[in-house]
Order: C-alpha cells, then sequence, then structure tokens
C-alpha cells in the first residue's frame, strides 16, 4: 500500500520560527513549501534546494490567490508571517493598521483561500502563530498584541466553523524567542536580564523549540485537539 505524501504550505517559512517548523516537517515526512516576504531570503532557499520556496506579501490577495492555486493537494497550513513595529510607532494609525493587516488579516485570508483544498483533505490542519501576548498586552507594541489576541480569537472561531469538514484549527503562542525580529531585544543587555529573570526556564527561545509542538498540532497524534493555544514561552506567562 503506498502512503500519500502530506502536504504543507508555511506562510513566513524562509526564516525564524517558520523555517524551523518547515525542517520540522521535512523531518516528519511531509512535502513542504515556504513563502516569504524578502525575495532575498525567497532566492536563498530556492538556490540551497533544500525546499520549494514563494515569494508572498499576504497583504495582497492576489498573490495569496495564486499561490494556492498552484497546489493540487494541501493537508497542513502554517500561518507564520507576522512584523512588528517598536519604539512606540505602533501608537500611530497607520501603523496599527499595517501590523494587524498583516498579523491577523493575512492569516485569514491565507485561511480562506486554502479552505477549498484542506476540505478536500483527509485530516487537515492549521497551525497559527499567535504570541504570549495574546495573553496579556503591551505598553510598547499595541498593534502586535491587539493582532495576535485576534489570531486566537480567530482560530478558535474557524476550528468551530471548520470542525464539519475536519479541518483542526490550533494556534502556538510563542514566548521571548531569539530570531531577526528580536535581535534588538536580545541585544539589550538590560532587557534581556529582565526577560531571563521573568522567564522559570532562564533563556530565551529558539525558533527550534516551537518545531517539536507545531508537529504535534500537525501530526495523527493531535487528531482530537482542535480550537486550542498551546503556550511555548518557557513559563513566562506563568510567572
Amino acid at each position: 500500500m503506498v502512503t500519500k505524501i502530506r502536504q504543507a504550505l508555511v506562510i513566513g517559512g524562509t526564516t525564524g520560527i517558520g523555517r524551523a517548523i518547515a525542517d520540522r516537517l521535512i523531518e516528519d515526512g511531509l512535502s513542504v513549501c515556504v513563502t516569504g516576504a524578502n525575495p532575498d531570503n525567497v532566492a536563498a532557499i530556492k538556490a540551497s534546494g533544500t525546499l520549494d520556496a514563494i515569494q508572498l506579501d499576504v497583504a495582497d490577495h492576489a498573490q495569496i490567490d495564486a499561490v494556492v492555486r498552484g497546489f493540487d493537494t494541501l493537508d497542513v497550513l502554517v500561518n507564520c508571517a507576522g512584523t512588528n513595529r517598536r519604539y512606540g510607532q505602533e501608537f500611530e494609525a497607520e501603523t496599527f493598521d499595517m501590523v494587524v493587516d498583516i498579523n491577523l488579516s493575512g492569516t485569514m485570508r491565507t485561511c480562506y483561500a486554502a479552505l477549498p483544498l484542506l476540505k478536500a483533505s483527509d485530516g487537515a490542519c492549521i497551525v497559527n502563530i499567535a504570541s504570549m501576548f495574546s495573553i496579556f498586552g503591551s505598553a510598547t507594541i499595541p498593534g502586535y498584541a491587539s493582532s495576535k489576541a485576534g489570531v486566537v480569537a480567530l482560530t478558535r472561531s474557524l476550528a468551530l466553523a471548520w470542525a464539519e469538514h475536519g479541518i483542526r484549527v490550533n494556534a502556538i503562542a510563542p514566548g521571548f524567542i531569539s530570531t531577526k525580529l528580536t535581535r534588538d531585544v536580545v541585544e539589550n543587555a538590560e532587557r534581556t536580564r529582565q526577560i531571563k529573570e521573568r522567564t522559570p526556564m532562564g533563556r530565551w527561545g529558539n525558533p527550534e523549540d516551537l518545531a517539536g509542538p507545531a508537529s504535534f498540532l500537525c501530526s495523527r497524534d493531535s487528531s482530537f485537539v482542535t480550537g486550542t493555544l498551546l503556550t511555548v514561552d518557557g513559563g513566562y506567562s506563568a510567572a
């Protein structure tokens, strides 16, 4: 009996958390394609020959539709595309709207565009990347915190709406993870000290810390898990 290879699409999977998840799904035996907004990152992955990569701006409906049309089947969708703007920029209306549009609306766009393919799959699932800021607010990045709280509510809403189609929808809430997006915070010695002191496990997380939890939520082992938020923050939100 030939076992069908499951197809995964990791949005925002060219670097950081998304890339770590993509690499793990490949280890799990899935066929994986990643997308990224930065053409240089996409080109680097294509040149490496390690996996398929497509440039995609999740704020663009037409681009999303074009990417999805390129698949005959789709079993797993992981939404990792996200951004923030520090130093008070997210209090400005235009910047706030941009962050919410990418992080929250972008997630909804890709989920909805992929729905016909996911409905046709046997045991499809979606994993959205939220944040520990989904649980509590932020005094410095209100757009990011609001958008990620929205991702959790969206995840639960889609889990309810699409369970009848056999589609599971879950989210992961990372804590402080060392990536390009957080580099300036990592390099801030005082802020890093505060983060480590607050985090029971006493360290920053790394992208690979998210790979295992995502693998579980994408696997048959989580076949009765939907509408949940899995926090991966070294205990930060419990402290």
